[in-house]
Parts: C-alpha cells; sequence; structure tokens
C-alpha cells in the first residue's frame, strides 16, 4: 500500500471515529437543552428539605431541571402557623405556602414540601388517602412518608413539560386550598 492511500485510509478511519464519540455527546446535549430549567427559592426552617424535594421531582421527571437559588424562583416557598400548607396550582411556577402548625401535628416535612411542589407543576389534589399517590396529601394520614409522585402523577407532569415547554400558561392559576378531585390520577398509579 502506498503511503498516500496509507494516509488517505487513516484520515477516513479517524473521521468515522470522531463522528461516532461526537454523536452522542450532541444527543446529551439536545437532551439537556429540552429540560425546563426551575428555580426554588425560600423555605424558612424547612429549607434543608427543600433539595431534597427537589432531588425526588428531578429523579422522576426528565423533562425538568429543579434548581434551588438563592434570589427569586419560579418557586417561592414560605412559612406561616395556621391555615394549612397550600400552593398555586402553576406550571413551574408559583407559591407554596408552608403550615408550621399543620406539619408539627406530624406530617412528615419533606412529603409536604415534595407534595405543595407537585401542585406549581400542575397537579391536584385528589385526597383519596392513598400514601402511594403523593398528591392524596393529608387524606394519607400522618404515618405516610412516601415523598415520591406515582408512575401516573409523575408521567403526567413528564408529558405536560413535552419538549422544554409548558403545554399550559406558565402563570399560577389558583390557590389549591378546597378538596378536589383528580380521580385519573388514582387509575394510573402504580
Amino acid at each position: 500500500m502506498s503511503l498516500r492511500k496509507l494516509v488517505a485510509t487513516m484520515a477516513g478511519v479517524a473521521a468515522l471515529a470522531l463522528t461516532v464519540v461526537a454523536a452522542p455527546a450532541a444527543s446529551a446535549e439536545s437532551s439537556a437543552a429540552l429540560a425546563r430549567t426551575i428555580t426554588v427559592s425560600g423555605g424558612g426552617e424547612y429549607a434543608g428539605y427543600v433539595p431534597q424535594a427537589i432531588q425526588v421531582w428531578n429523579s422522576r421527571v426528565p423533562n425538568i431541571r429543579m434548581v434551588q437559588t438563592s434570589g427569586a424562583g419560579n418557586i417561592r416557598i414560605s412559612v406561616t402557623s395556621g391555615g394549612g400548607s397550600r400552593a398555586t396550582i402553576g406550571h413551574g411556577s408559583g407559591q407554596i405556602i408552608l403550615d408550621r402548625l399543620q406539619i408539627n401535628e406530624g406530617y412528615s416535612p419533606l412529603r409536604v414540601i415534595t407534595h405543595e411542589m407537585g401542585h406549581t407543576l400542575g397537579l391536584r389534589d385528589n385526597y383519596n388517602g392513598n400514601c402511594n399517590i403523593l398528591m392524596s396529601g393529608g387524606s394519607a394520614g400522618y404515618s405516610c412518608r412516601n415523598v415520591y409522585p406515582s408512575a401516573g402523577e409523575a408521567n403526567w407532569v413528564n408529558q405536560s413539560f413535552a419538549n422544554g415547554r409548558a403545554a399550559k400558561s406558565a402563570e399560577p392559576t389558583e390557590w389549591v386550598v378546597e378538596p378536589t378531585s383528580f380521580e385519573h390520577l388514582a387509575a394510573l398509579a402504580s
């Protein structure tokens, strides 16, 4: 084989290898670019639970990437005494109010925060008492320590953030105060 053919062959092999190595990196960058970043701020005396709640949602919903911030976040958490823990129904934005009196009754602070984050991601309560359904909230009782959304809940949030864009308005639409039915989530739970 001549030196010229050898160099041409080696250049072709190098170009092919570069293409194979570069393709997965570009794909990973594309996937990361599609995830919607949601910042979370506040938490008062419960601020230590916020990174754990963020990790729960990030581990179950690939189409979002929640991060904690010291500035004003898309999701803002504050603490009060009385009135119940509550949140606005949003699409990656909104207000969470944690009720220290309610949490001190025996509810898991991490479950309460993760549950309220579910509202800011668009989920509603279903009050069915099933501890495996995160959005069953307080109806599951004090002993419920499950902090993870069911497969159905996680899938609903993931689909609503498909392609990194909000499928609905990004503005909070209402406060979750009264019990509402979201029965199709119970059917999707696994």
